[in-house]
């Protein structure tokens, strides 16, 4: 492991705090930054991730395709939780935090915002960040982005309805623009380099040693957009710590439920661990510029329910580390040929 996937737990942690330090002390630069979004994907973060997202995409050999039919339960995993279970769990604990636990602290209009933001993020799959956590597991790059693309083609037609249905609204407005771009940018592109660059190599040994090269400029993209996400919500924080903290509850006690929830059929199901760690991770994270969007649309720019999208992005980072970690410690339980 190079020095930085060794410590990297420290890294991001120090990108947390200079992200905040940089919002409040050089609030031009972030404003810079945060105007350069189109349909609500912010571009700069947006090359970020495409940095992220690359190196794994030179993985993708599309002749191994159709061996995912031969390994059907991983994806059969990542659809059953993402769409028959994560929204409607994480309605139910919206609903028991907002309305139940913290209701000493939370206003009652405040507390129906808060819910429904995280209803939209319990809706929305991660459809980018997967691929940066499958490669720190060692996942199965191929059989990663055929399940991330599933999840696409799915929540094209699921999205609407499932939060139509949990807000308790006659219709929803699903932001074409920012689906269609978010996509574009964090799959077809990178997927497109990535073979490009596949047949450029050539040799696997040629494709492996140039993986290795450009796989720490992946965790350098993963830190600044660290830095840029906490600069761009540093004063929320500031603001607002002990909501923001509220917010964050349900949200870490969905994201590790869903986790070991998926991550736990897997190994009862023998899954291989470059699938399992994977199929577990696509549920886990969301697909937060879509949540922000519809958040926006639905409830407006300074809503409680757009609050809580951006608590989701800022608590995703850390959760998804940690989750990272213990599947990589816990490999050698899944004890299938690899």
């Amino acid at each position: 492991m190079s020095i930085f996937e060794r410590y990297l737990s420290v890294w991001i942690a120090l990108a947390m705090i200079g992200g905040v330090l940089i919002g409040q002390t050089v609030p031009g630069l972030v404003e810079v930054i945060a105007s350069a979004e189109v349909a609500s994907v912010n571009l700069v973060v947006a090359l970020l991730i495409w940095a992220m997202v690359y190196p794994m995409m030179v993985g993708v050999d599309f002749s191994a395709v159709a061996g995912v039919a031969r390994q059907p339960q991983g994806l059969i995993i990542t659809l059953v939780v993402n769409w028959l279970i994560k929204p409607f769990t994480m309605a139910i604990l919206a609903v028991l935090f907002f309305e139940f636990v913290f209701a000493p602290w939370i206003q009652p209009e405040d507390a129906a915002q808060y819910t429904a933001g995280l209803i939209l993020l319990g809706a929305a799959p991660c459809t980018a960040m997967v691929f940066v956590w499958s490669q720190l597991t060692k996942g199965d790059a191929t059989y990663t982005l055929v399940q991330v693309s599933v999840n696409d083609l799915i929540m094209v037609v699921a999205f609407a309805p499932i939060v139509a249905f949990l807000l308790g609204v006659t219709e929803i407005s699903v932001p074409w623009q920012t689906l269609v771009l978010a996509t574009v940018l964090y799959v077809v592109l990178p997927l497109i380099a990535g073979l490009i660059t596949r047949r450029w190599l050539g040799s696997q040994d040629a494709i492996d040693t140039f993986s290795t090269r450009v796989k720490p400029w992946s965790v350098i993209g993963l830190i600044t957009t660290v830095v840029i996400l906490f600069g761009l919500q540093g004063q929320t924080i500031l603001a607002r710590p002990f909501v923001i903290a509220l917010i964050a509850v349900p949200i870490l006690v969905q994201s590790y439920s869903i986790f070991f929830l998926a991550y736990g059929m897997a190994y009862a199901l023998k899954v291989p661990h470059r699938i399992a760690a994977p199929c577990a991770m696509i549920g886990t994270s969301n697909f937060f510029e879509l949540a922000v969007a519809v958040a926006i649309s639905l409830f407006g720019l300074n809503s409680g329910a757009a609050l809580a999208t951006v608590v989701g992005v800022l608590v995703e980072v850390p959760v998804m580390l940690s989750l990272v970690a213990f599947a990589n410690r816990t490999r050698s339980r899944f004890a299938v040929p690899e």
